[in-house]
């Protein structure tokens, strides 16, 4: 893997088709009458990889899935899964084809008459398998999502999280091609959430799924994805390797949703900002890959003669890349010292910003 800090490229060209794509969108579009849901939409979705795609409510996320699994039908485009064209079949055929992909969901959709192994067996019954198989199918999934114990059990009695691995088991009861996951942790607190992830990316490993997770919270990505796509407004607005896009977004709406948990300035220093004439210039650091392993502090210190200060930031690791954002202070009143500064940090691949000047030290 490339380890320079270098930025996600934007989702401009269409994707060429190869024999790892499970999914090809090709200039996808589909209008609710004068509103565009999906406006030009091409991306891939390669085999083995889970692929994020994150965005506002009302972006199109929820369009974009129901185009992926022949529920919604394009104005124009074209959806191919595992390179066959899906978008203009008829019912009967979609049938089949729907059966690669399995399909998780916010709020479980478990049918509450039947217990935790009749839900989980249920799209094999659908196809006509025998009983015997099905629920041998269905022992096999509850045992590699956790559950057992629970297979006489109704969905009642379960938590919130163990109705979910009932859910992924039951996806995956056809052994699908391709997982969907349309916003299938939102409904969950942040530990269950975090097993449930840690439980699909540990299904990725072992069985080489592709999956392609529908939501608006960046942790999921940071959590599992191995690329992230961005929509907003029914385009792909940037899309990369998820540590680059984390690295360095290009876009407001990416730099938005990562506010919440990227480092940022504290409000009280924010607040004490001045565009010029202060005592101590803030200036915002971002690091990834090689520049964010070394001990690059100390190497500014030896470099430079001069005084500065960390007052916030740290390093966070994201698909075993480092991705740091350090905020430095250094003193306003030698211009060439903080010149030097940036000139190191910048030839150390990380990108600067200064922020503003303070008029006391922080």
């Amino acid at each position: 893997m490339n380890q320079h800090f270098t930025a996600p490229a934007e989702a401009t060209d269409q994707p060429r088709a190869t024999p790892q794509d499970v999914v090809r969108l090709v200039d996808l579009k589909r209008r609710f009458g004068a509103t565009p849901a999906l406006d030009g939409v091409s991306l891939t979705v390669r085999k083995g990889e889970i692929l994020g795609i994150i965005g506002r409510s009302g972006a199109g996320k929820s369009t974009l899935i129901r185009c992926l699994n022949g529920l919604e039908r394009p104005d124009s485009g074209e959806v191919f899964i595992e390179g066959r064209e899906i978008s203009r079949l008829g019912e009967r055929d979609l049938q089949p084809l729907r059966r690669r992909i399995g399909m998780i969901f916010q709020h479980f959709n478990l049918l509450s008459a039947k217990t935790v192994e009749d839900n989980v067996a249920l799209p094999l019954k659908i196809e006509g398998r025998p009983k015997a198989e099905r629920l041998q199918r269905a022992a096999e999934l509850l045992d590699l999502v956790g559950l057992s114990e629970k297979a006489k059990a109704y969905p009642a009695s379960l938590s919130g999280g163990q109705k979910q691995r009932v859910g992924i088991a039951r996806a995956l009861a056809a052994r699908p091609a391709l997982l969907l996951s349309d916003e299938a942790t939102s409904a969950l607190d942040p530990e269950t959430t975090r097993s449930i992830l840690a439980l699909l990316k540990d299904i990725n490993r072992q069985l080489g799924l592709t999956i392609l997770l529908i939501t608006h919270e960046m942790e999921v990505i940071r959590s599992i994805a191995d690329r992230v796509a961005v929509i907003d407004a029914g385009r792909i607005v940037e899309e990369g390797p998820a540590w680059s896009v984390f690295a360095e977004p290009r876009s407001d709406i990416t730099r938005s949703l990562l506010g919440a948990i990227r480092p940022q300035l504290p409000a009280e220093l924010a607040g004490r900002l001045l565009p010029s004439a202060g005592t101590e210039t803030i200036l915002r650091v971002d690091v990834a890959g090689e520049a964010a392993r070394g001990p690059l502090l100390s190497d500014l210190a030896a470099a430079v003669p001069g005084p500065f200060r960390l007052v916030h930031g740290g390093i966070d690791h994201i698909q075993q890349q480092p991705v740091g954002t350090l905020f430095l202070a250094v003193p306003g009143s030698e211009a060439g010292h903080l010149a030097d500064v940036i000139t190191f940090l910048k030839a150390r691949q990380a990108r600067v910003e200064v922020l503003g000047h303070v008029a006391n030290s922080v």
